[in-house]
């Protein structure tokens, strides 16, 4: 029998006092998979693309340009949201390969992933979750340096060059077939985008590329991506795994609309089953939980305080360990 990964051997006892607390009926209904509930997260995703589009394009008010990109930006980080909830096989009752590989395909064009790679890098994240080494997206993708400036190239066009690196350095490990996979998906997208920019330009000119394609894909969703991420696995305590993740403040007429509920990052690696769309419940019933574990939600605001201002290295404690550089 294959070894567990990390998570499975530190968590497997927590794993259950979160199941009991749950009730496995209650457990159950969470698990379930609605795909009427998911198109109802595409066709929101669809819309901020058309409506980013429709700001970012038109031509009579120029400062509602920057809402557009932002828009756009977003709609193109929120793509992977929705890639994750595929590769996790939360869109269809049952696994339906065809109908999740053109999801993927979908959901990944926007910012050009391989939907391969990331299915593979997120499952060994999840898998690895609290290994330094082991886990891809914090060995490969976390600042090597605590320093401010290395840390804003993550929310600059330096993300693509620091994640593409990053992903063909882990690729190295893959067997051949899934490198090939990846390579092709790669070069498809790239196609695709450079595809886009040409006819934008040809047809519209490159003001217009600018605002549709070339600034919300390589200014504003490095911007989503780390504001995402930083609400992820940073400001965590390495020797409880019950918080190897960050508890963050519910938002439901903000963050869980705009980052379509994936600010719930802690809860969903309890129960990676849960469908997004059930993840505020999820996290009502854990309420106690957390209440009694002593674990206290973070706003996106005060993890950037601490990130920036007070410098705190990444997954660490962020009430003890502060290096200031």
């Amino acid at each position: 029998m294959a070894q567990k990964g990390h998570w499975q051997r530190a968590a497997a006892g927590l794993l259950r006092q979160l199941t009991q607390e749950l009730g496995r009926e209650t457990l159950r209904r969470l698990q379930q998979k609605d795909p009427r509930k998911h198109g109802l997260l595409a066709l929101g995703w669809l819309g901020s693309g058309v409506a980013g589009a429709l700001l970012a394009g038109q031509e009579g008010l120029p400062w509602l340009w920057p809402v557009g990109v932002a828009l756009l930006g977003l709609f193109a980080f929120n793509g992977t949201v929705l890639l994750h909830e595929v590769l996790h096989g939360l869109v269809f009752p049952q696994r339906r390969p065809g109908w999740e590989r053109a999801l993927a395909l979908l959901y990944s064009a926007p910012c050009g992933i391989s939907p391969s790679q990331f299915t593979r890098w997120h499952l060994d994240h999840h898998a690895e979750l609290g290994d330094p080494q082991a886990d891809p997206k914090r060995h490969h993708l976390s600042p090597k340096r605590n320093l401010r400036w290395v840390k804003v190239l993550y929310w600059t066009p330096a993300l693509f060059f620091i994640y593409f690196r990053a992903a063909a350095r882990e690729a190295k490990t893959y067997e051949a077939p899934l490198r090939r996979q990846i390579l092709k998906e790669r070069v498809g997208f790239t196609a695709l985008h450079l595809g886009l920019a040409a006819t934008l330009v040809a047809s519209f000119g490159w003001g217009v590329w600018l605002r549709l394609h070339a600034l919300p894909l390589f200014v504003a969703f490095p911007v989503w991506f780390a504001l995402n991420r930083l609400g992820q696995h940073y400001a965590i305590d390495p020797q409880d795994p019950a918080q190897w993740g960050t508890l963050m403040v519910r938002s439901p007429y903000l963050w869980d609309l705009l980052f379509l509920f994936s600010n719930y990052h802690l809860e969903h690696h309890y129960f990676p089953g849960v469908p997004a769309y059930n993840l505020p419940k999820l996290r009502q019933a854990l309420e106690g939980f957390f209440s009694r574990r002593g674990m206290r939600p973070r706003t996106y605001r005060s993890l950037l305080y601490d990130w920036f201002v007070r410098n705190c290295p990444p997954h660490a404690n962020w009430q003890e360990d502060v290096l200031v550089g």
